[in-house]
């Protein structure tokens, strides 16, 4: 509804204040702690009415005194720091062996994490386990389900908006189906977020990895599944239907090891590089006592030929891939993550590879995040999530 022009006069007070109390707790957040002057140099405010913004913050429980500044001329100044207890985000990784969790306060001072193996192979179930394991996060924090501000799930797939289901998560069975995550939203409130897994990953990655002031990146996973999150100009790039880096699909040439009924049903390229395809090599190859990816590659480091000779190979169909991404989108900088993509040495074979196929060839460096990576995407999205949500109380 327009507002009258009595009204807009009447509401502009209360929008300079509100906005005010923004750029101040903005500051706070991302250099605090600060003092009076401090706020009102960076800010360009009076220092009245940053003292008025500051006690109207610290009225709602957005920030507290932190102490004073001593050392220097003068009285020594009150410094103010954001309020942890403002909010908590729950961070839940929801993957085909493991699930993961952490909360985190507004600080972004991780308070609980934990993992669990999953035991259930049905949607439903797994709905089960990752609410077990999120009431143990937030009980190890003291609170309950309702002292959440935001709650954030990583998963694999694309989540779809018009469904309210996740799409191309076919390595998690029963998991596209609506009602799952119906089921988690019942438990964690209507804003809880879906995210595909491996966006979330190079969202960490560039907030707290090797991505660190860069602008451009490509995390890309390979273990259970084969995927990629794209950073662009400091911006999780997520594509026209959110399918962006979604590279499993990626068409590949006869003859790079795509078994034909699973690149119908996973994508050419997961099909030939992931853990199982992995496998599946080892064993055309003639080898024994290989049933995972990991078996294979510590085979190959002790010397192994088919092992090694496998592993080769896969460097091969990764670095191809990461070649079509770079002619692409230029990335400044590559991760890799997952199972296979951290096993050591891998990164390396895969850069010599890449620079026989790719006149560009960025930096290829192993994930610095490790097992959590999705978790910290998680609390990343979520924190700033929270805090728009806390700024929008009355």
């Amino acid at each position: 509804m327009a507002l009258d022009e009595g009204n807009v006069l009447a509401a502009r007070p209360q929008l300079i204040r509100a906005m005010n109390e923004q750029t101040l707790l903005d500051q706070v957040r991302h250099s605090g702690p600060l003092s009076r002057a401090d706020l009102a140099r960076v800010s360009g405010l009076s220092k009245p009415t940053v003292g008025l913004a500051l006690a109207n913050l610290e009225r709602d429980g957005l920030v507290r005194p932190a102490g004073r500044r001593t050392g220097v001329r003068g009285p020594a100044a009150v410094l103010y720091e954001v309020r942890p207890e403002a909010g908590f985000v729950l961070a839940l990784d929801v993957g085909r062996e493991y699930l993961r969790g952490a909360v985190a306060d507004l600080s972004g001072a991780v308070r609980a994490k934990a993992s669990h193996r999953v035991g259930a192979r049905s949607g439903h179930r797994r709905v089960g386990q990752l609410i077990g394991l999120a009431d143990q996060l937030v009980a190890d924090v003291g609170i309950g389900r309702g002292d959440l501000t935001q709650t954030v799930v990583g998963s694999p797939g694309v989540y779809d908006p018009t469904r309210g289901a996740m799409t191309l998560a076919r390595s998690l069975p029963g998991w596209e189906r609506p009602e799952i995550l119906g089921e988690v939203r019942d438990c964690f409130g209507a804003t809880t977020l879906f995210e595909n897994d491996v966006d979330l990953a190079a969202l960490a990655e560039h907030a707290r990895g090797h991505g660190r002031g860069v602008r451009s990146l490509a995390f890309v996973s390979i273990g259970t599944g084969v995927g990629m999150g794209l950073v662009i100009d400091g911006r999780l790039h997520r594509g026209a239907h959110g399918a962006a880096g979604e590279i499993g699909y990626l068409p590949l040439a006869e003859g790079d090891g795509v078994d034909a009924r699973d690149a119908r049903r996973r994508g050419a390229l997961e099909a030939a590089a992931s853990a199982a395809a992995v496998v599946r090599a080892a064993r055309r190859g003639g080898a024994k006592g290989m049933s995972t990816a990991r078996r294979v590659f510590a085979a190959a480091a002790e010397g192994d030929p088919v092992a090694a000779a496998v592993v080769d190979e896969e460097a091969v169909i990764v670095a191809k891939a990461i070649a079509a991404v770079v002619a692409v989108v230029d990335p400044e900088l590559v991760v890799l993550g997952g199972g296979i993509g951290r096993s050591p040495g891998f990164a390396s074979s895969v850069a010599t590879e890449l620079r026989r196929v790719s006149p560009i060839v960025p930096p290829v460096q192993v994930s610095a995040l490790g097992d959590d990576v999705i978790v910290i995407g998680c609390l990343a999205a979520g924190i700033e999530q929270a805090w728009l949500r806390v700024l929008e109380r009355p």
